[in-house]
């Protein structure tokens, strides 16, 4: 991926007028940030064979919900702490949906997040509002400065990066997805594990709810949902992430929705139909299954042939 991104960047840069300018580095960082947020979670659950769809709304409700505890009269900063904890307790509900009673992690989120929809468009009147003015100096170092979401999404990859590859928590997540069986035998908490990992999912859904709305100063019943997912997702699997389960990691979820972003932006300044990067999205995903797959199939062959020497 990062070949690809360079490739794409230098084409670019050299092809399309205005790419190579400090506006459309800007305009690749915004992009990318709120969807690498959310991708950290997804990177996390599609490595244990789960999926999380209602983070999307919950990216909705967020900022609306820092905008609510301001007007009660809590100061910004603790407005938004207690949005990101409250809302993550909708990953603990399909925490245990999926782990309790069994539901497949694609229904229960797709319908939780239906429901979190419902309670905001019920709640909001369907209707816009803008974000407290008074919320603003705390609001540009959460999204509101032109490349704070970016430096915020970055760091968040490099601290889970090193929680997936440095901790027990990580080892645990990256054994259940690869042998389930075996991580139950071995003592491994599976529950816990996966209902933590859909909290922290939800968590960082809000966090990037919050952010996208400092960044835009308006809050939008409609924004965010299934479309923000369905791109976090193409990163994540671009980015090398098995759906199957048991490997990935959050640079190559970075690298991905960087390839997105750069594609996007190019496609923008040269005016071509956005509509053609639906299309460009589509076939990238399914480029990307079929080389995870053999992929995955040569390194089998390769184990059974040591196997066999052995």
């Amino acid at each position: 991926m990062l070949f690809i991104a360079v490739v794409m960047f230098i084409y670019f840069a050299l092809t399309t007028k205005g790419f190579h300018t400090h506006g459309s580095y800007n305009n690749i960082a915004q992009f990318m940030a709120p969807y690498v947020i959310i991708g950290i979670g997804e990177v996390l659950l599609m490595i244990m064979g789960e999926i999380d769809l209602s983070v999307g709304f919950v990216w909705t409700l967020a900022p609306f919900s820092v905008h609510f505890f301001v007007d009660s009269g809590l100061p910004a900063l603790p407005a938004i702490i207690v949005t990101v904890l409250l809302l993550s307790l909708f990953g603990l509900f399909n925490g245990i949906m999926v782990t309790v009673f069994r539901v497949p992690s694609l229904i229960a989120t797709l319908a939780s997040g239906y429901i979190i929809f419902g309670l905001t468009l019920t709640w909001t009147n369907a209707e816009q509002i803008p974000m407290p003015s008074d919320m603003y100096n705390v609001g540009r170092w959460f999204g509101g400065e032109a490349w704070s979401e970016f430096i915020w999404a970055t760091v968040l990859v490099l601290l889970f990066q090193v929680l997936l590859t440095r901790t027990r928590w990580g080892l645990y997540t990256v054994s259940i997805g690869g042998n389930l069986l075996g991580a139950r035998e071995s003592g491994i908490k599976v529950n816990r594990v996966k209902i933590g990992n859909f909290v922290l999912c939800s968590g960082l859904g809000a966090v990037a709810g919050v952010e996208e709305g400092f960044r835009v100063g308006t809050l939008d019943p409609s924004a965010g949902g299934l479309t923000v997912v369905l791109i976090a997702l193409a990163g994540v699997v671009i980015g090398g992430t098995a759906m199957t389960g048991g490997s990935g990691t959050m640079i190559g979820l970075w690298l991905g929705v960087l390839a997105l972003g750069i594609l996007q932006d190019g496609f923008n300044l040269r005016g071509i139909n956005s509509d053609s990067f639906q299309i460009i999205l589509g076939g990238a995903i399914l480029i990307a299954m079929i080389a995870n797959t053999q992929l995955n199939r040569l390194r089998s062959a390769g184990r059974l042939q040591s196997k066999s020497k052995a």
